[in-house]
């Protein structure tokens, strides 16, 4: 009888896997068999359930990845071609934070985050950092489209502590990808969180942003109480992995809800006549914002 037991994928490192276990923590690489076929993304990733055999005390070797329920990932570049980076697998949340200024915001990437979050059907936490360098207006004002769309947001700042304690209460009891562009704050939230743990994360992040996407670092760190966080090293740029550009109007929102009442079923929502898209735009329903950030991700590049 073989020694199976299953686990949660806390690290990863040049194929190499960290699996917390009922009987403890065990070092893994893949059967071979899990490895064969073509590639065009990453197998396994922090927050997958596995099936391990136990070889010694503290080592083990995975026989079997566990159906995901949700992944978080993004179109990484690849010599060898398009490659799906998945930086979390099975996250209850992705919690996105920006700063309100240093570095200023840019909503076309925290639109993009968005997208992704809404097609991975993953829950998003927008974070909005630094409320001590603007006023309380200016920071709703800057991110007001996304209070018109629902998005929960929780507004902090290191300095003042406001909104640590809500911050604590959302991860508390969850697996959270906690990303967003380099600048906003991220480790001195988490230090602030949790003393200690933004450094952690850090020193993971700085390994991370040297390598590549097959070599990098990735690990989910316990928070006190229950719960976990992962760290993506902040990203220049996002792009979208296996969304047609016919479909991205799905994935905003305030479309969503109008795209059916276009008068063609395979509309743009640029030029045609009937679009409900660019009726609701005319009267003010949808943000010009917004509509630009759509048509650079259906017509442009990575933001």
């Amino acid at each position: 009888m073989t020694n199976t037991i299953d686990g949660l994928v806390i690290r990863t490192q040049s194929g190499f896997y960290t699996v917390k276990t009922e009987k403890g923590y065990f070092t893994c690489e893949l059967r071979g068999r899990l490895k064969k076929g073509p590639r065009k993304g990453d197998i396994l990733s922090i927050g997958d359930r596995v099936s391990l055999t136990v070889l010694a005390a503290d080592r083990g070797i995975i026989e079997e990845i566990k159906e995901r329920t949700r992944m978080f990932s993004r179109l990484a570049p690849n010599p060898q071609g398009e490659y799906q980076q998945i930086l979390i697998s099975n996250p209850d949340q992705v919690v996105i934070v920006f700063a309100c200024a240093d570095p200023d915001p840019r909503l076309g990437m925290l639109d993009r985050f968005l997208v992704i979050a809404e097609e991975h059907e993953v829950p998003s936490l927008i974070v909005v950092n630094k409320t001590d360098l603007v006023s309380d207006q200016k920071a709703k004002q800057i991110f007001n489209d996304y209070h018109h769309l629902g998005y929960p947001i929780i507004y902090t700042s290191v300095r003042s502590r406001q909104g640590l304690d809500e911050l604590s209460k959302r991860l508390h009891s969850k697996i959270s990808l906690l990303t967003g562009p380099s600048g906003v704050g991220k480790s001195s939230l988490l230090n602030a969180i949790q003393p200690g743990l933004g450094l952690q994360v850090r020193e993971v992040s700085q390994s991370t942003s040297k390598g590549t996407h097959t070599t990098v670092v990735r690990e989910l760190f316990p928070l006190n109480g229950g719960g976990y966080v992962a760290d993506t090293p902040g990203l220049k740029a996002l792009a979208l992995w296996d969304i047609e550009p016919e479909e991205l109007d799905g994935y905003f929102p305030e479309f969503r809800a109008r795209i059916l009442d276009c008068q063609f079923s395979d509309c743009t929502h640029v030029h045609e006549p009937g679009c409900a898209i660019l009726d609701a735009l005319d009267r003010g329903e949808i943000s010009q914002r917004r509509y630009q950030s759509y048509l650079s991700m259906r017509f442009g590049d990575s933001e």
